[in-house]
């Protein structure tokens, strides 16, 4: 008798966090799970709570109650093991604007201990195109380009969970799709990736899950093939513009 094979376990893992800032709930109540391979989308407008999960979720900062593991580490801990699997990329490129493409890396390969930081850094830089302008400062780039660094960063060390906090703020269309394509080749089997996004046909199109934070809460939480994609727009501006969570969505 052949024995079931035994399900993928949850690379991130999170029971009713919670984020309060005084009377502020910047995340209540929050759970989830999240498997090897899978793309979350979280939606939801400004002070939602996303980028403050985000945050809890990379050790930023800590809960005020609940739990989250990610890639079997528990966030509150603060383990640097815990950090060597993970990735980030936000609006915000945390690049030194004095440095060359080269030089950031380099540097930041050190801090994460690769052996060979220049021959890393000069793949990543290849992987994002960027390696044509890899002793350029960075102060010179667009802030399309200054996405692709921030994603070469965000891989260096290959994570195998990647953090992505409204990625496209600010780009133009044709840095947006850029951006898109070298997202997509980074959703594999193996990586786990988490994004949060205002750009709801660019999020659906990417996920495999697809989440709604509003008032710090998650309204809706479900497999993007399940879902009505026409429809979920519009599902999604009235429970931003009713704060409420009885129009047919499912709590989670």
């Amino acid at each position: 008798m052949v024995e079931n094979p035994k399900p993928d376990p949850s690379v991130i893992e999170v029971r009713q966090l919670r984020k309060e800032f005084g009377v502020l709930k910047a995340v209540d109540g929050v759970s989830f799970d999240l498997k090897r391979g899978e793309f979350l989308s979280i939606f939801g407008p400004n002070g939602a709570g996303k980028t403050t999960l985000i945050k809890i979720l990379t050790g930023l900062t800590r809960p005020s109650s609940g739990t989250a593991r990610v890639a079997g580490y528990e966030v509150e801990e603060g383990i640097p093991e815990m950090r060597r699997e993970i990735g980030v990329i936000s609006h915000s490129p945390a690049l030194y604007a004095d440095l060359t493409p080269m030089e950031n890396l380099i540097f930041f390969g050190k801090m994460y201990g690769l052996e060979h930081p220049q021959e890393s850094a000069l793949a990543v830089l290849e992987d994002v195109g960027l390696a044509p302008r890899r002793h350029d400062r960075v102060r010179t780039f667009s802030r399309g380009m200054l996405q692709r660094l921030s994603i070469a960063r965000a891989i260096l060390h290959d994570p195998s969970i990647l953090f992505l906090d409204e990625p496209f703020t600010g780009l133009d269309i044709h840095a947006s799709n850029v951006l898109k394509e070298h997202l997509q080749t980074l959703h594999n089997k193996k990586r786990t990736i988490l994004m949060t996004t205002h750009d709801v046909s660019c999020g659906l199109e990417m996920c495999d899950k697809v989440a709604l934070q509003v008032m710090g809460r998650f309204a809706f939480f479900e497999d993007v093939k399940d879902i009505d994609k026409e429809n979920f727009e519009a599902l999604y501006f009235d429970a931003v513009r009713n704060n409420q969570f009885t129009m047919g969505i499912r709590p989670h």
